[in-house]
């Protein structure tokens, strides 16, 4: 099989994380389509998540997260609750996060404006710049001292960018995939392309049947410990539809690396005398 795109291990590169905010994905009514795509756009620029937060719309919650998250050296995407309605507070919570005002950001005034004169010229309306609604619909400019621009593509309303004094940078795109994809796409190719990796990562595993993760885990810490920049990995399954209950254990990294780990962990089984099925290569 063709070997796949994937990041190496660097200390150079911060941790990549995702905030995904709003009671509706934590009570069922809506399920998370943001973390499968934010793999999907790492990926195929050669990078990977690191970690995931999932919070509910409470303003303490969110602003201890964000709080987290800015204190980190991470790069982080956080989607959802930016918008103007009540239960929107991640823009407020942003701003306490990092101990400063929000206030109208001059080029979110311009594109919200822009973008209420569009929808009145297309339904025939005269744009009012003082009607109440139009008002209220530039708090979704309200951004924290700082902040910068992310565009939206979609209906030109957009999302923001800040930094902590930690070093972390947080990414806030509207909840909707529809905008948050695209724009999640512009950050990276805008402000991250000196991360992008191009070096082929590998992973070679072994389906096993009859062990435990216990009994092996010692093979895995030599494994892990004799060879070097390889991730090692076990996967049990108790219910799987081809292969019952079994465990796949395997070993990821750059393909030359792979290749040696993969020897040592094969000769490193025959000791336990277990029965094996296919070995797979992603």
């Amino acid at each position: 099989m063709t070997q796949t795109q994937h990041p190496l291990a660097s200390e150079a590169r911060p941790e990549i994380g995702l905030i995904i905010v709003g009671d509706e994905i934590l009570s069922g009514k809506r399920a998370d389509k943001h973390m499968p795509k934010m793999i999907e756009l790492l990926s195929a620029r050669g990078l990977s998540l690191d970690w995931a937060d999932y919070v509910g719309d409470s303003p303490e919650r969110i602003t201890r997260t964000l709080e987290r998250a800015f204190a980190s050296n991470s790069l982080v995407f956080s989607c959802g609750g930016i918008g103007a309605t009540p239960d929107d507070h991640t823009r407020q919570c942003a701003g306490k996060a990092l101990g400063v005002d929000i206030v109208l950001h001059p080029q979110a005034d311009a594109l919200i404006r822009e973008r209420m004169q569009d929808t009145a010229k297309e339904q025939g309306l005269v744009y009012e710049p003082q009607h109440p609604d139009n008002v209220h619909r530039l708090n979704m400019g309200v951004f924290p001292v700082g902040a910068r621009i992310i565009p939206n593509p979609y209906n030109k309303i957009p999302g923001f960018t800040c930094h902590g004094k930690g070093g972390g940078a947080v990414h806030f795109v509207p909840g909707f995939p529809v905008m948050a994809w695209p724009m999640m796409a512009w950050v990276l190719d805008t402000h991250y392309t000196h991360l992008f990796q191009s070096q082929a990562w590998l992973e070679k595993s072994i389906i096993i049947y009859g062990s435990m993760e216990a009994t092996l885990t010692p093979l895995m810490e030599t494994l892990e410990r004799e060879h070097a920049g390889v991730k090692v990995f076990s996967l049990p399954s108790v219910d799987h539809p081809e292969h019952g209950r079994h465990i796949e254990l395997g070993v990821k990294g750059a393909p030359e690396k792979v290749a040696q780990a993969y020897l040592a962990m094969l000769d490193g089984l025959k000791a336990f005398g277990l029965k094996f099925g296919p070995e797979l290569v992603r």
